[in-house]
């Protein structure tokens, strides 16, 4: 039974072709785009949640303080091909956005009947920062990137096919969401108020396939539901908490649309609003295109009421980044002065954005403006860590030093990716983040431990008091050149008192310590 008619295709936006990109043009853009975000990957250090995740990777469960267990298993896959390398570590992230960029495309070309609509559409995701920043990070938001898209795909095959088997890959998408952040609790959402508001969703309410896809979305994140119970809800009320927090105004708000301007780039992000506000109207949800206005609306709710009384970070909307992108590559109308800035924004879109990209991997790979701790990349990555992990190494080496001592999961981290030899790490804080890693035992506590910090002035008395002898040997700066980011102090340890009890989790064991164990 087919539910997409010929009547349907007409009433979707067509092409102005003398506005569009050539689909030649448009495919290399998006191969280019691809291989430089496979080479940043490879090129750039991890940042700071990047070797969090990996550290939680070295460990697998069914659930982590933060989130559900995705990336960890995601990143195991990549070190197992790639080794403990950041493309090791990326792999994953890089094939699931290629993952989302095909769903992408096949969802445009099932929507509308010019071919190069669907290209476009594929190229204005490729082409955002965010796509750039999220499709090569090994973080959990490019698995939901990745499930949107292929949510998306599933309810328009739906639609067109009339196959109720796709309820089936509707389901399967939203659960692996649910396996990879908690944000997916919108895609589910979207999903339901698709089906209530649109006569295509509603038709199937008869049919035993949207419960189903409900019963595959419940199996994927019972994992999650076990390890919480048994944590005592932890990760709940994290992350549920951050709802009612901070002060009522309106700094927050004017910075997250800042952001997703910036994040989409202007011309994509006013294409993307003209596709969703033409689309929204109660007659045009029998329009297939309807599961991307599904998508936005409650996320765009939600992180308004939100941005009210906190903060907004960037990345939290980057799963409706493929609606907009398929919306912005349909904006079109028949009215002239509508239709003449739809044009112009078509004409300048991938060139504001390319420009954008350009400026962004400019300064990604080489720091070519040097504005220390300014600068994301250099704050978030290890850009500048190499020398810093030499020192702690060879002072590891001369002291014999058992272990590496830290109060910040950031610090733990890098150490535990980066020193070599590697040297077991120690985390005497944050136990939150550690509930299911070993204790260290008191020979371990014995040894010479070398402490890192870099926060010595407010961290340090978190750890002196267990130890008879603290000797601060160097504080070395990380930098980018030749400008400070921060500055990392080195204590050697010894004479811990054993009458005084020390929390701590071995965040990390090398492989062969834990061969002799």
């Amino acid at each position: 039974m087919k539910m997409f008619s010929s009547a349907d295709a007409r009433d979707m936006p067509l092409a102005a072709e003398r506005t569009l990109p050539q689909v030649s043009g448009t495919f290399v853009l998006i191969a280019a785009l691809t291989l430089l975000r496979m080479g940043t990957a490879a090129y750039l250090p991890l940042s700071f949640d990047e070797s969090y995740f990996w550290l939680w990777s070295k460990r697998l469960a069914i659930s982590y303080f933060e989130h559900p267990p995705l990336i960890a298993f995601a990143i195991r896959s990549g070190t197992f091909l790639l080794g403990d390398t950041e493309l090791g570590v990326r792999l994953a992230s890089l094939v699931a956005s290629v993952a989302a960029s095909w769903a992408v495309f096949r969802a445009a070309a099932l929507l509308m009947p010019d071919r190069s609509r669907a290209w476009l559409a594929c190229a204005y995701l490729n082409a955002t920062l965010m796509m750039a920043s999220q499709g090569m990070a090994a973080t959990p938001d490019i698995f939901v990137v990745a499930a949107a898209a292929v949510l998306l795909l599933a309810v328009v095959e739906l639609q067109v096919t009339g196959n109720g088997g796709w309820w089936l890959a509707a389901g399967s998408a939203v659960g692996a969401a649910a396996l990879a952040k908690y944000t997916s609790f919108f895609l589910g959402l979207s999903l339901v108020l698709w089906t209530a508001a649109s006569p295509q969703g509603r038709r199937w309410l008869a049919s035993p396939w949207p419960y189903v896809a409900a019963l595959i979305t419940s199996v994927c994140f019972g994992p999650n539901l076990i390890w919480n119970e048994a944590h005592g809800w932890m990760s709940f009320k994290y992350q549920f908490g951050r709802i009612v927090v901070g002060r009522p105004g309106l700094t927050y708000i004017l910075e997250f649309i800042g952001a997703q301007i910036a994040l989409a780039s202007p011309f994509i992000l006013a294409l993307a609003g003209i596709g969703l506000a033409l689309n929204s109207r109660l007659r045009t949800w029998r329009r297939p295109v309807s599961i991307a206005v599904a998508v936005i609306w409650p996320a765009a709710f939600y992180f308004a009421f939100h941005s009210l009384h906190d903060r907004v970070q960037g990345n939290w909307p980057s799963f409706i980044y493929p609606s907009l992108a398929i919306l912005a590559a349909s904006a079109e109308s028949k009215r002239e002065g509508l239709r003449h800035f739809i044009a112009v924004c078509h004409r300048f879109a991938l060139p504001t954005a390319s420009l954008l990209l350009a400026v962004s991997y400019l300064q990604t790979w080489t720091g070519l403006i040097p504005i220390g701790k300014s600068d994301p990349i250099a704050r978030m990555t290890a850009v500048g860590f190499e020398p810093v992990a030499r020192k702690v190494a060879l002072i590891a080496e001369t002291h014999h030093a058992g272990a590496l001592l830290t109060t910040r999961y950031v610090t733990s981290g890098w150490l535990s990716f980066y020193v070599r030899p590697q040297v077991p790490v120690l985390q005497v804080t944050e136990g939150y983040r550690w509930s299911d890693a070993p204790v260290p035992s008191a020979t371990l506590l014995r040894k010479p431990l070398l402490y890192v910090t870099q926060h010595p002035d407010r961290e340090l008395r978190e750890i002196a008091p267990f130890f008879s002898t603290v000797d601060l040997k160097t504080c070395l700066p990380r930098a980018r050149n030749g400008v400070s980011i921060d500055i990392f102090c080195i204590y050697l340890l010894s004479g811990f008192h054993e009458s005084l009890k020390m929390r701590g989790a071995l965040v990390f064991v090398p492989s062969r310590e834990k061969a002799l164990n």
